[in-house]
């Protein structure tokens, strides 16, 4: 669907399913579109041993034990809590999930702290209403009651940015899986209660910075399974990551350009100087504001990516990778940018000056970008 600016999973990835869809003749939980097997086969590509007639290719890259215990935990009735540090691909997990599981990963509700019980219940047509009263009609379900109705997963970003009033309403909903209309006549149907059909599930996301923001209650937390998602780091798998999804921007722009191996070296072994960097700081303000993930790193690279082929020679230079780097991790003015400073003479420096290679253009251009934002 190149009319999309992003297309969700189920689509970008739609004759992959419907292939996977006619093949799989194992048995699914409830009213799964793809039998677990197939669902991490699709999440984690296939391998040679997996004997099909064309290659899957791995979507999310990250423990393979991670996946298969969000997978049951779907399978039970159970809700899924995915956990980790920003940037460590929760998010795209859950959507593969649930495009994988429901063929559906739209069914979203974003926690902020302006979230309230209709976002995760139901609202009302106004105008309908007053025209011609309250009824299943003029109710406007959410994603989660859309989800229960239809027996798919939801989701919920970032459960602990919203407030206890909305983690109390989802307790009840994961509790006793139907949702109460009061407003509405019960009569002998129970149309005043939706209830869930098998295969409902909800998947949740969590940023572990947030510890304190809206913490979880201990008979919330009961009603999720954990999965902590690591930041990665492993430089062959956050490669991998990182190629993955240049790739893919690449051909979402229509940029023919190579990363240069060399380049892409670089900035793993920046980001793996200034996570050491931060871990051995003695406090918050000897650190970098950001969180040094892999996500951040694709942004990086992107940012160098598109510079170099809209302003520059439409090729991806050390210059402009240090450029991109300094300015998207100096967010703090001039805490982030003495640390980048202090990086870049105590580390890239002597590295430079030992290493050649890319290393002394890379100082240049971090140098230049420091100077420039000073």
């Amino acid at each position: 669907m190149s009319d999309l600016l992003r297309a969700p999973a189920e689509i970008k990835y739609a004759e992959e399913l419907d292939w996977l869809e006619s093949i799989d003749d194992a048995p699914k939980p409830f009213s799964w579109r793809l039998s677990p097997k197939m669902v991490r086969l699709f999440v984690l590509g296939s391998e040679r041993a997996d004997g099909l007639d064309r290659e899957i290719p791995q979507k999310w890259f990250g423990d393979r034990s991670f996946v298969e215990r969000s997978i049951v935990t779907l399978a039970s009735d159970r809700g899924l809590l995915l956990i980790g540090d920003p940037g460590t691909g929760k998010s795209w997990l859950a959507e593969l999930l649930s495009a994988a599981i429901s063929r559906n990963s739209t069914q979203v509700v974003q926690g902020t702290a302006g979230t309230t019980e209709d976002h995760i219940k139901y609202s009302w047509n106004v105008s309908m209403v007053i025209a011609k009263g309250q009824s299943r009609e003029s109710m406007i379900p959410s994603p989660i009651m859309t989800a229960m109705e239809t027996g798919t997963i939801g989701r919920f970003e970032e459960l602990t940015r919203s407030t206890s009033d909305v983690q109390d309403a989802l307790i009840s909903i994961l509790s006793e899986k139907y949702i109460s209309v009061p407003e509405l006549d019960g009569g002998d149907g129970g149309e005043n209660i939706v209830f869930a059909k098998p295969g409902f599930s909800i998947i949740a996301t969590a940023n572990s910075r947030d510890r304190g923001v809206n913490d979880l209650s201990s008979a919330l937390k009961r009603r999720f399974n954990f999965v902590r998602i690591p930041v990665v780091t492993n430089k062959k798998s956050e490669a991998e990551i990182v190629r993955f999804r240049t790739e893919e921007l690449l051909r979402r722009h229509r940029i023919e350009l190579d990363v240069p191996p060399t380049l892409l070296d670089v900035l793993l072994q920046s980001f793996a100087d200034l996570r050491a960097s931060a871990a051995a700081a003695g406090s918050d303000e000897e650190k970098l504001e950001s969180a040094l993930s892999t996500a951040e790193q694709i942004g990086v690279l992107e940012d160098a990516i598109l510079h170099g082929n809209f302003f520059g020679e439409r090729a991806l230079t050390a210059r402009t990778l240090a450029s991109s780097l300094v300015g998207s991790l100096a967010r703090r003015e001039p805490e982030d940018l003495a640390i980048l400073n202090k990086y870049l003479h105590g580390v890239v420096e002597p590295r430079s000056k030992e290493d050649g290679g890319s290393w002394p253009e890379f100082l240049e251009g971090g140098r230049d970008a420091i100077a420039t934002l000073s």
